[in-house]
């Protein structure tokens, strides 16, 4: 991923000709190298009221695997009615969470289709009333695909809002999330004695976005967690200009939407370019113009040696 800064930005230098200096902070890509992430951090779960007060809240048992509080809801319906008015609802190629409660919750809340009406043979995106949300179903209609994977889970072990519930079971509230990435029903990742280390954990996110270049579509809207954003974007952001680090990297808000464009810098995608065109249909002349003076020159000084 790149981010764009300049130490100059400010100086509006010019050259000899009138013009601004080139500035070491702009760069061009070609388009089908780049993708546009909307990253997501989950509504406020429940661990997130008591453990902002006591952080050993977090391992207690009734916030295995937290869900979202009611004003966790009421951000998601904030945030789902900002998406659709500002446009970005139809742009979405594809949602990926990470596969806990709150993220997924959050995910269907703000990028799913309207309430479920009975009869509808496609199955929903959520349950009624999934682990005692008392909101309606959610519909998977008129809405992009959702994708669940691991990678892009908050820090593993220990604290017991981390861990995960089976698949199985997250597919009986969940119907029409894709967890077909996933390979192990239980949660075999999370251990109760060792803490993913922050190196680990940025290692992880950055292997994540990484993965994205094996996905076709071109805007992705990713639900996940404040610690794995946190340490991942920090590590893409050390050459930026201190304002546009601080704009990438800042700690996320329950329910934040950032949206950041992911560069391939090293040829890690394959997607070939949707909008080029190749020219030169049909075929013919195609002599640049300053190639052409220079031919034209060459002519003439030939003309005058072969007087003399």
């Amino acid at each position: 991923m790149l981010f764009f800064s300049s130490a100059t930005l400010n100086s509006h230098l010019l050259d000899e000709s009138g013009l601004m200096e080139p500035s070491a902070g702009t760069a061009i890509y070609p388009l089908h190298r780049c993708k546009t992430i909307h990253l997501v951090r989950h509504a406020q779960g429940v661990h997130n009221v008591e453990g902002d007060k006591d952080h050993s809240a977090y391992m207690k048992p009734e916030f295995f695997d937290a869900r979202i509080t009611p004003l966790g809801w009421n951000q998601v319906d904030c945030l789902r009615e900002h998406v659709k008015k500002s446009g970005l609802a139809e742009k979405i190629d594809l949602v990926i969470c990470s596969p806990l409660l709150r993220t997924m919750q959050t995910a269907v809340g703000v990028f799913g289709g309207e309430s479920y009406t009975n009869g509808i043979s496609a199955p929903p995106l959520m349950v009624e009333n999934a682990a005692d949300s008392g909101r309606p179903a959610i519909s998977n209609l008129n809405c992009p695909p959702f994708l669940a994977v691991e990678a892009c889970r908050e820090r593993l072990g220990v604290h017991l809002c981390d861990k995960r519930r089976s698949i199985t079971e997250y597919r009986t509230l969940f119907p029409a999330i894709d967890f077909s990435l996933i390979e192990n029903d239980e949660d075999v990742l999370w251990v109760p004695d060792v803490r993913e280390s922050l190196e680990s954990l940025g290692e992880r996110g950055m292997k994540f976005f990484d993965w994205l270049w094996t996905r076709e579509e071109k805007e992705i809207a990713i639900v996940t967690h404040s610690g794995l954003l946190w340490h991942t974007l920090r590590r893409y952001s050390k050459e930026c200009h201190p304002t546009v680090r601080h704009e990438g990297s800042k700690y996320f808000a329950n329910c934040e939407l950032r949206s950041l464009v992911l560069v391939d810098r090293s040829m890690l995608g394959s997607d070939s370019p949707g909008y080029n065109y190749p020219g030169k249909i049909p075929d013919g002349v195609d002599l640049p113009s300053d190639v052409a003076d220079k031919k034209h020159l060459e002519e003439e000084v030939q003309e005058i040696t072969d007087s003399v």
